[in-house]
């Protein structure tokens, strides 16, 4: 079951407004699970990549818990993390999380893999027009309402001038593509080539 799709699941008794927090937080495990069992460091370590993966919420058989000195330790050791489970709190998505610890580590960029392969012009499921873009500017999306990244995430990307690099996740390829600097998906902002 994909957890991050998990809008059927009946949360018990309470207010819509706990059983939507108690969702939130539900959402949040499964790109943990996806990060640490499945495509990214699996397939990273497999081409000889020291990866750790790192969650906001405990998941000992999985990740280490996020410490950000910790993080930091890691990647001075030149080891790839990857950071699954949003930042632990409901609301937030991991779009936002991804931009947070980036600013946090102090990253050059985000490498945001997910169900889309980039941005695009508008909904490719609903606009058979839709063109892929190579790059876009923060302000465009939020000015032109694209939804491939929320807006929370693009409008703290913007003021932390932290460029995002968003690629499709359904070629496990495409993590090790990204980080070795292959062009693949949409830069949002940084410099347009």
């Amino acid at each position: 079951t994909d957890l991050s799709d998990a809008d059927f699941l009946y949360m018990g008794a309470g207010t819509e407004h706990a059983q939507k927090a108690a969702l939130a937080d539900l959402r949040q495990y499964a790109p943990a699970l996806d990060a640490a069992v499945k495509d990214g460091a699996d397939a990273l370590e497999k081409l000889g990549v020291d990866t750790r993966v790192m969650t906001a919420v405990e998941m000992q058989r999985f990740a280490e818990p996020y410490i950000r000195n910790k993080a930091v330790s890691h990647l001075n050791k030149g080891r790839v993390v990857i950071f699954g489970c949003g930042i632990g709190s409901p609301f937030f998505s991991t779009d936002t999380a991804a931009v947070l610890r980036a600013a946090e580590i102090n990253a050059d960029i985000v490498l945001l893999a997910k169900n889309i392969d980039g941005v695009y012009t508008a909904d490719p499921k609903l606009d058979p027009t839709a063109k892929k873009l190579s790059n876009i500017d923060y302000i465009d999306i939020l000015k032109e309402g694209l939804r491939a990244l929320d807006f929370t995430a693009t409008s703290f990307s913007m003021e932390n001038h932290i460029p995002i690099l968003l690629f499709g996740l359904d070629n496990p390829e495409n993590i090790y593509k990204a980080v070795c600097g292959e062009k693949i998906g949409t830069i949002v902002g940084g410099n347009k080539s």
